[in-house]
């Protein structure tokens, strides 16, 4: 961040070519949502800032309990100003003219410096975890710290053989070593009576994220996340962009404990939304949400998608299905398509939208397909 467009861009450029991946903010305001809401290992800052200056972003991140190292740059040095940039904690204090050296060298300490405190961070809480067994008090803080330090990543979906970017899907990921798989976390969540609030923060990240993608969204929507009121809120972060999102109902053996839930479906879809299911082909389980929610999307079950050109039973089902997803209007995606084998295969058949190692592994960064 700087006040001055043209030296912003320059930095941003010295920095990109050595590099780094940089997201450049317009104020300190700006910055401390992206810090809250991404992964950052620093920050460059002017101390003179619109909205909010240096020293209040960095006094405010570390309120928030972000550790991020931040360095300061100014054109007017004072040595009040400098003594308060280190007891709050800055990590430096460049003067301008900045040497693009200086500049470069100062940002790769401050990335090894973050990196390896974060490593020491994960490994105290991984031990801590060992210790403290899985009793509620134990569960509640490593859920907190799983909240603190959730992150998502983006796996595309795209439509084949055209070789188009259709979309992409959110997944959770956290950085507390004690909830290494999602279903880890929300299986806390649950027995914690803290879905809602997972939800709502994936939602919020999810649609902050997607600011920078004009592709659709995939978000997943655990069954009872739909008695949630804030998810029907219309100036949620997501329900802005609800027309070019689909919340995949995930956990659809709750739906039970929704029993309204085709209406709090429905209006999710005068909102905006599209509706998909995944696991089709599953079983009951499947077939029942496939019926009750009257999905614009139907994922099929990931078991169908293996090695499906080696096995004619499967096929057939998946012709099947695909038939009467088409009759219904309904679109298919299959994931987990791991082969050219299994690509080929499923778009003989009819499926319409494909998502897998295949075509690119999930990143945090949104990333390139793999054609």
């Amino acid at each position: 961040m700087d006040d001055d467009p043209t030296l912003k861009r320059i930095f941003v450029d010295v920095l990109r070519g050595e590099g780094f991946a940089v997201e450049s903010a317009p104020d300190g305001a700006v910055a401390l949502a992206l810090a809250e809401c991404a992964p950052f290992d620093a920050i460059v800052c002017d101390l003179m800032m619109p909205r909010m200056d240096g020293m209040t972003l960095l006094r405010t991140l570390r309120e928030r309990g972000l550790e991020l190292p931040v360095i300061f740059v100014t054109g007017t040095p004072e040595l009040s100003t400098a003594i308060k940039a280190i007891e709050l904690g800055a990590f430096r204090y460049l003067l301008k003219p900045v040497d693009p050296d200086e500049l470069v060298a100062s940002v790769e300490r401050a990335v090894r410096v973050h990196r390896l405190a974060e490593v020491k961070r994960q490994a105290k809480a991984y031990l801590d975890a060992e210790h403290a067994g899985d009793g509620r008090a134990s569960l509640n803080e490593r859920f907190e710290n799983a909240l603190r330090g959730l992150d998502l990543a983006f796996q595309p979906i795209v439509r084949w053989p055209e070789k188009r970017l259709v979309a992409y899907e959110a997944l959770l990921r956290t950085s507390e070593p004690s909830f290494p798989q999602p279903e880890k976390l929300i299986a806390a969540a649950e027995r914690l009576g803290r879905l809602f609030e997972l939800g709502r923060a994936v939602r919020n990240k999810a649609a902050l994220r997607m600011n920078h993608s004009a592709a659709r969204l995939f978000v997943n929507l655990h069954s009872e996340d739909l008695l949630d009121p804030s998810l029907f809120d219309p100036a949620a972060p997501l329900s802005l962009m609800a027309k070019r999102t689909v919340l995949e109902i995930t956990e659809r053996a709750g739906l039970e404990r929704v029993p309204d839930a085709r209406a709090r479906v429905d209006r999710l879809k005068q909102m905006g939304f599209s509706v998909a299911v995944d696991d089709l082909g599953a079983g009951y389980s499947g077939l029942t949400s496939f019926v009750q929610l009257d999905p614009q999307v139907a994922k099929l079950d990931i078991a169908l998608v293996r090695n499906l050109h080696r096995e004619p039973t499967k096929a057939k089902l998946v012709r099947s299905i695909t038939a009467l997803c088409k009759e219904l209007g309904i679109t298919v995606l299959a994931e987990g398509i791991e082969s050219r084998e299994e690509r080929d295969a499923l778009q003989n058949l009819g499926c319409d939208l494909q998502q897998g190692f295949l075509f690119a592994r999930p990143g945090r960064a949104f990333p390139s397909v793999h054609w």
